[in-house]
């Protein structure tokens, strides 16, 4: 567990991989009610909307983001700010990179500043985040 007296700007938090397969993007979906056909059916994502394979959703790219912070803050913060844009399409196949950095540290809110990210494979970030955790005084 981390403890606030130790972070420094600039630390890195724990990266995760991920490369979901068919039945882990399905399973996904069906629990978060999302039946959009384009995040299962290959057929219909590459004929009729035009995609070159099923697409990795973005609020499971946000889920494994949040995952990142909660395994790094553990027990000793909570998450007070998130926030990610998505900026280009992820798809079945790939393997994606969830990291992020300390920013900024706040002693006095005893608050962590961090930037996230998921990269492609080509390294490039396709989801840029922000979050802020606030650590109880000890």
């Amino acid at each position: 567990m981390v403890q606030f007296d130790r972070i420094q700007v600039g630390d890195a938090l724990p990266e995760r991989t991920h490369q979901p397969g068919n039945a882990y993007l399905f399973c996904y979906n069906a629990a978060i009610w999302n039946a959009h056909r384009i995040h299962y059916d290959h057929q219909y994502v590459t004929e009729v909307e035009g995609y070159p394979g099923i697409v990795i959703d973005g609020p499971l790219q946000a889920d494994w983001l949040t995952q990142v912070v909660g395994e790094w803050m553990g027990e000793a913060g909570r998450m007070v700010q998130f926030k990610v844009s998505h900026r280009q399409a992820a798809y079945l196949g790939e393997k994606l990179r969830a990291a992020g950095e300390v920013t900024a540290k706040d002693e006095a809110a005893r608050e962590i500043s961090v930037n996230l990210h998921i990269t492609n494979e080509q390294g490039e970030v396709i989801a840029p985040g922000e979050a802020v955790i606030r650590f109880d005084a000890e």
